[in-house]
């Protein structure tokens, strides 16, 4: 009965991180917009005044469902210094004639701190990636959602892209910087067995958080 319960925690460990991406992963599907056909207004055998023209066709994504491309350009550097001293010192003289054979008493103490760190850490991250609108809201702002992946030989890739994109900030050829989304969150992850060799297993981590090991 043990040898079963181990052998069943074994395998809820090793599966746990895939099934959890899988769940996210399904939390990233597009939104697909049901097809509509607008009628041709029928003006003319070739221009009518409905049509838009030739150098002026509007390819910026403005509705739910419409896609744009995502240009990921993230760099962060941050330096941090600290540094600290401190010291004291303490000096007591008394007279004390023919006390106890001793004339003078005297006492003195010194005391100094120092310590200084630093911590430094830089990131970059570059990459396109096609999100889908999946919320246009009120002032015109939209809500992006998109994800990316790779399937690699042993295991998957995820490149998750989420946030509010100003339309002025969407250029002509339907690309957005990544530095111009609002609430952006980036997220770069793997899954399968590369990945999991990465982290720690289950009752590793259960044991960790009960100071068992």
């Amino acid at each position: 009965m043990i040898r079963l319960i181990g052998l069943w925690g074994l395998c809820l460990s090793a599966g746990c991180s895939t099934y959890v991406e899988n769940e996210a992963s399904a939390a990233f599907q597009p939104i697909i917009s049901e097809e509509t056909s607008l009628p041709r207004p029928a003006n003319g055998s070739i221009y009518h005044a409905g049509a838009v023209g030739l150098f002026a066709v509007e390819q910026r994504a403005s509705r739910v469902g419409d896609v744009l491309t995502v240009a990921l350009n993230e760099s962060f550097q941050a330096i941090k210094s600290q540094s600290a001293s401190a010291g004291n010192s303490d000096s007591v003289t008394a007279d004390l004639p023919n006390f106890l054979g001793m004339n003078d008493l005297s006492f003195s103490s010194d005391q100094t701190f120092a310590g200084s760190g630093a911590a430094a850490q830089s990131n970059s991250f570059t990459g396109l990636v096609t999100v889908s609108i999946v919320r246009v809201f009120s002032n015109g702002n939209l809500e992006v959602l998109g994800q990316k992946k790779l399937t690699l030989n042993n295991g998957d890739e995820y490149v998750r892209v989420s946030g509010i994109v100003r339309r002025s900030d969407i250029s002509p050829s339907n690309v957005v910087n990544s530095n111009r989304i609002a609430n952006a969150e980036i997220t770069y992850i793997g899954a399968g067995d590369v990945a999991d060799t990465g982290r720690r297993g289950l009752f590793s981590r259960v044991l960790s958080s009960l100071n068992l090991v």
